[in-house]
């Protein structure tokens, strides 16, 4: 196996550094996938056990200036790595303003991305900063778990609010309840709303849109009033609002009656997937 890529672009050192910091608050440990023309940064708890799931994806010719790999055989070219998401979103921080940035796979007593730095001195120079990020390589038999979701049918699919809005208004529900009910139709209409038995609270978003193929692919006897909803841990929704980084262009809300919400960001560079389960 073999790993090595080449940053040297400021914007996309810049965009790179985001998603790594995003995949950080997300999650303690994350998957790294590693193929001929994608990354994927891959978080999978079961969500049958109630855990989220995530996919992001990023072509590498958008990133990256050079890009080597050769993985695990012909048959199956592609490296998964394991690694503390913590790590990898420390050691770019010190990049800002750098020159150029390398990342390889390497084997020090241990496997380790080493990401080395190439920082500009005051008198122009330049010096290497760096960092060995021990990497856990998954084996060929797990890798069925590690794939891309799939992703049901929707009942209804909306494309969301603001990003920043909706998470100000969940940090409010937050201190109320536990649990949030998410409803929409294909009317363009999105509830967010919180029921105890003191009190219920809706916010209520309208005009939002809805996919072109929503309207297909929903059931031929839905109305376009009638909501679809599913109650999720308000906890787990407000951790990926306020971790993501991603500025979409587009934002959809993809809605499982009763069984998952599935959250799709999409910008010019990269492609975000963001499962959470229902609660029973």
């Amino acid at each position: 196996m073999k790993f090595r890529a080449k940053l040297v672009d400021a914007a996309c050192l810049n965009n790179f550094t985001r998603v790594s910091n995003m995949i950080a608050k997300l999650a303690k440990t994350c998957t790294l996938r590693i193929s001929p023309d994608k990354l994927n940064f891959v978080l999978s708890d079961k969500v049958a056990n109630g855990g989220v799931s995530l996919w992001c994806e990023l072509e590498q010719e958008n990133f990256f200036s050079e890009f080597q790999m050769e993985g695990v055989s012909a048959e199956n070219n592609e490296i998964y790595l394991e690694l503390a998401s913590e790590n990898l979103s420390r050691a770019l921080k010190t990049a800002q303003n750098s020159r150029a940035l390398k990342i390889k796979l390497t084997n020090k007593h241990l496997p380790c991305l080493t990401v080395s730095i190439e920082l500009l001195s005051v008198l122009s120079s330049s010096r290497i900063v760096t960092h060995d990020i021990p990497v856990k390589v998954i084996p060929r038999k797990l890798w069925k778990d590690l794939q891309e979701p799939t992703v049901p049918d929707a009942d209804v699919s909306i494309y969301l609010p603001v990003l920043k809005t909706m998470k100000s208004v969940v940090e409010k529900m937050k201190n109320i309840s536990n649990h949030l009910i998410i409803e929409a139709n294909l009317n363009g209409e999105l509830n967010l709303k919180i029921e105890t038995e003191l009190v219920c609270v809706t916010t209520h978003f309208k005009d939002l849109g809805n996919p072109p193929l929503a309207s297909e692919n929903a059931s031929q006897d839905r109305n376009s009033e009638q909501m679809a909803e599913v109650r999720v841990d308000i906890r787990k929704l407000l951790q990926f609002l306020a971790g993501q980084q991603v500025n979409p262009t587009k934002a959809t809300c993809n809605i499982v009656k009763n069984k998952i919400v599935h959250i799709d960001l999409l910008d010019e560079d990269v492609s975000l997937q963001y499962f959470i389960p229902a609660l029973s």
